[in-house]
């Protein structure tokens, strides 16, 4: 017996042709035709680009969407009555004239509704509620096509329904209760972005929570005791002091989660193997540890200065680790990807940016990501960004224009908001930069070695300009500008005049 394929599966891979037809406004052949004006047929492309044109319609000189085209006015966008085009494209529910949504209806009255039966919200009340807040903070979202998508999500409409019925206190506590997924995540952004849930450092809130499951999994309490000591009274206070001074957290959360995890392997294969605790360890135990393993290893030396420093242990001593190898791109493999960031089109504008400030002002992916449209500072003389405790770093042409135009068309302003994002690089989430994770992938894709770009900025840097003035205007260590300046043959001493009271 020979199978039957299906029509629908026969059919892939051929040109389709049945309803085939040529947009009459780009000219462009299209599988089905959103509209018909009295210019001919209109794709999907063009019809959705027509009901955002709005403005000044030069035939009548009203104020509102100018869809159609005039050759009497050099084909330039006019409104439905200049352009004789019959259909009524004003929202049935507030009046407004745009894109019909759902029968004719605009998505911002649809969205409006659907929440509103959603949340079991009854006609206006006198008395605003958790849920009325909520119900206004998500209908005035920028662009409500962004939330009406969000909320096809399997699951979001149970989390909002139980938030509305007070199922889930509208608190951060409330939500961390709940499984970890993105809808919940995505929600409290909107949440915090709406002033409806305080603000909190996101990555010391998930290493507070990491801690308390990490501890949860350790049954022997003389290998639990220190490491609840020194997580919480080193790594956890330090975490907390940075982010109350305002500063990045996500970096020290990622080093301190190393280091916890690395010490927790290494006092149980202590106990193990020896039947020692972290009290009655040894040099040679610690030896023996480092000799046999990956370089990760390394990360338990913070525990034994931490341990030394309070007597938990004595006599136990681990050197710094030095690499290997230092990444690094010639000067020459430098300056042409930053050639190609200026004047190419290797991607789109804001990575472009992104990369410059890596490759031009030697700038951690963490910090560019985390940066604020207010470090961009525009003077007389021209822009300077604001990256360290020193003055402004001035910034040349082309670049210049780069940031000027990045700034002018920032991507993801829409995302569930109803203001613009103080960030100079948005994230996907209400409220949130982009995430530096998301950034690095983007950079490493179209080529660039992360930390051999930012090693070689760093040196060209010092190599021209005084290293205690690269630190201060970069936000670097005075260490780190040292030690490239040692590297390039460029001593501090060779800057007596410039260097820092107390620095040698």
């Amino acid at each position: 017996m020979t199978a039957e394929i299906s029509p629908r599966l026969a059919a892939r891979g051929r040109p389709r042709t049945t309803g085939a037809f040529t947009c009459d406004r780009c000219s462009r052949a299209a599988g089905k035709h959103r509209a018909s004006w009295p210019e001919g047929r209109i794709c999907g492309t063009c019809f959705t680009a027509a009901m955002r044109t709005h403005g000044t319609c030069p035939g009548c000189g009203t104020e509102r969407m100018l869809p159609g085209r005039s050759a009497s006015h050099g084909d330039k966008p006019v409104c439905v009555d200049c352009a004789s085009i019959t259909q009524d494209y004003h929202c049935s529910g507030c009046g407004t004239e745009t894109e019909h949504y759902r029968q004719n209806t605009c998505a911002r009255c649809a969205l409006r509704n659907d929440l509103t039966a959603l949340m079991h919200v009854n006609e206006p009340q006198s008395k605003e509620t958790t849920t009325t807040k909520l119900l206004a903070a998500l209908s005035t979202a920028q662009r409500p096509e962004s939330i009406l998508t969000w909320l096809r999500q399997t699951g979001v409409r149970e989390l909002l329904e139980r938030l509305a019925t007070e199922d889930i206190h509208l608190s951060h506590e409330a939500l961390d209760r709940e499984p970890s997924s993105l809808r919940v995540e995505h929600l409290r952004s909107l949440l915090v972005h709406h002033n409806l849930l305080p603000v909190r450092d996101h990555y010391l809130a998930l290493f507070e929570r990491w801690l308390a499951s990490k501890l949860d999994g350790i049954d022997d309490p003389e290998i639990r005791r220190p490491i609840e000591s020194f997580a919480r009274w080193h790594h956890l206070r330090r975490i907390r002091t940075i982010s109350a001074d305002g500063k990045p957290t996500q970096g020290p959360v990622h080093s301190a989660k190393q280091e916890i995890t690395e010490t927790i392997k290494f006092l149980t294969w202590l106990k193990i193997t020896h039947g020692r605790t972290a009290a009655l360890c040894v040099q040679a135990d610690v030896d023996a540890w480092l000799a046999d393993g990956p370089t990760t290893r390394h990360r338990i030396r913070t525990f034994f200065v931490w341990a030394v420093k309070n007597r938990t242990c004595t006599n136990i001593a681990i050197g710094h680790r030095q690499a290997r190898t230092i990444p690094l791109l010639t000067q020459g493999d430098r300056l042409a990807m930053l050639k190609a960031c200026l004047t190419d089109n290797i991607d789109t504008l804001s990575y472009r940016v992104a990369a410059t400030l890596l490759l031009l002002y030697a700038q951690p992916v963490v910090k560019i990501a985390s940066m604020k449209s207010t470090d961009v500072i525009i003077t007389p003389n021209g822009l300077r960004l604001s990256l360290g405790h020193g003055d402004p770093a001035p910034v040349p042409e082309p670049f210049a224009g780069l940031i000027t135009e990045h700034l002018a068309s920032r991507p993801n302003l829409r995302t569930g908001s109803s203001s613009g994002s103080p960030w100079l690089f948005p994230g996907y989430r209400a409220g949130q930069h982009l995430h530096p994770n998301t950034l690095m992938e983007q950079l490493r894709e179209i080529g660039i070695n992360l930390r051999g770009a930012r090693n070689a900025s760093l040196r060209a840097l010092v190599n021209e300009v005084p290293a205690p003035l690269v630190a201060e205007m970069l936000g670097y260590s005075y260490q780190v500008t040292q030690k490239h300046a040692i590297a390039t043959a460029q001593p501090w001493s060779r800057y007596a005049s410039v260097a820092p009271v107390g620095v040698n």
